[in-house]
């Protein structure tokens, strides 16, 4: 009997946690994450907090803070000023689709697209997602790649998929 109440609370326990958890918005779920302050400040400076908690859904394919050091500090010291908001936001937007595509979604379409495919991000630039020496990679359009290094961190707007490089829209 006492193993079945343990069975019963750990599911209960593990099924509430879950509800929690897909109550938060993809903007809760980055800004409960150290990994992401700096993405979390750069949403902040470009206002874009408020419609990334909207309904979406969205994919985010979020720079971690690691992401963000390798670019120049003046030059991202520099977008993150108030004059220069737009710019910040364009830059952003470039990392989000405006849709939910969960891993196993981009994994059909790269097979689909016998190893890459295209999508629209926000700011109406296009990625192109890559399979490349068994990984997947998002190509910007200036030539640059960045490996998504971690998979469908759900929310209840989206989802988001974590990068490695910070994405430049042209």
């Amino acid at each position: 009997m006492k193993k079945f109440i343990l069975v019963l609370a750990t599911f209960a326990a593990l099924t509430f946690g879950q509800k929690v958890n897909a109550q938060k918005t993809i903007v809760d779920v980055a800004v409960s994450n150290d990994n992401f302050s700096t993405l979390v400040t750069a949403l902040k400076a470009a206002d874009l907090v408020g419609a990334l908690q909207g309904e979406g859904p969205f994919t985010v394919f979020a720079p971690t803070n690691e992401a963000f050091a390798k670019v120049d500090k003046n030059a991202l010291n520099s977008l993150l000023q108030p004059e220069n908001k737009k710019a910040l936001a364009n830059v952003l937007t470039y990392h989000v689709v405006p849709s939910k595509l969960m891993a196993s979604d981009v994994v059909a379409a790269l097979k689909k697209g016998n190893g890459t495919v295209e999508v629209k991000a926000l700011n109406g630039q296009v990625l192109t997602v890559m399979q490349k020496d068994n990984k997947i990679w998002l190509k910007d359009q200036n030539g640059n790649y960045s490996e998504i290094t971690a998979t469908d961190v759900k929310g209840s707007n989206g989802v988001i998929h974590v990068i490695d490089t910070v994405v430049m829209p042209k």
